[in-house]
């Protein structure tokens, strides 16, 4: 599998809502649904996630940078609600610099933020960058399974690949470690809502519930960590 990402080359497809996602050939793996990528990123990460967030300062943690739609979505909710954000990410295989940049989420999201787009690819990775005065990014070029935080998050955008690609990423291993880096009341997404995985996050701790879908899905996935005292009613 890391192989077969490492080696693949990667295809731009137009999904159904005008937006750019990459296919992967080697893994038969679209980053976002075909059904629109912006619509479900906006779905699972903005309105389910970040959006429930009443921090006016807020750490987020992303599990697969990508082709940074998230963390741009992310910067554009920051500037609309005047909120600070300080965005981790984690990515072992970055997408070639030059493809990304010609993704055309500026184009359906705001032109005047084309610069800002390409910035949040060109900028250095594993240092932290200011890219406007709301929002501090800091790419982690690094295999999430073998990394150790440092510091704790408030929303936690898990968009991985699938558990059939990358079942080393959806264990309870995995969100144990999560779960540890997450501040309480803190929030985690996910696009898969598969038994496996919600059972692996309320193994970790997690307070787990299903949402409605986007576009194409019957359902997500959204994760609380919620201290004991508060789960009596629950």
């Amino acid at each position: 599998m890391s192989e077969s990402l490492e080696n693949s080359n990667v295809e731009v497809q137009i999904t159904s809502d005008g937006s750019h996602t990459l296919f992967v050939p080697a893994i038969d793996e679209t980053y976002h649904s075909t059904h629109g990528a912006i619509q479900e990123s906006m779905h699972i990460f903005i309105e389910a996630g970040l959006r429930q967030c009443t921090k006016t300062e807020i750490k987020i943690l992303e599990i697969g940078f990508g082709t940074g739609l998230n963390a741009f979505l992310t910067l554009l909710e920051s500037q609309r609600q005047n909120i600070k954000i300080h965005y981790t990410t984690l990515e072992l295989y970055p997408v070639d610099v030059e493809k990304a940049i010609k993704l055309n989420y500026p184009d359906n999201l705001s032109m005047e933020s084309s610069a800002l787009f390409e910035k949040l690819h060109t900028s250095e990775w594993n240092n932290e960058v200011q890219i406007n005065p709301n929002f501090v990014l800091k790419k982690i070029k690094t295999d999430f399974t073998h990394f150790d935080f440092d510091s704790k998050f408030d929303v936690v955008y898990f968009d991985a690949f699938s558990p059939e690609k990358q079942p080393e990423m959806w264990t309870k291993e995995q969100f144990d470690k999560v779960f540890a880096s997450c501040e309480q009341k803190a929030i985690l997404t996910t696009y898969c809502a598969k038994g496996e995985v919600r059972r692996a996050m309320k193994a970790a701790g997690f307070m787990v519930e299903r949402l409605p879908g986007p576009i194409g899905k019957r359902e997500i996935l959204r994760s609380r960590k919620i201290s004991a005292e508060n789960l009596s009613d629950k």
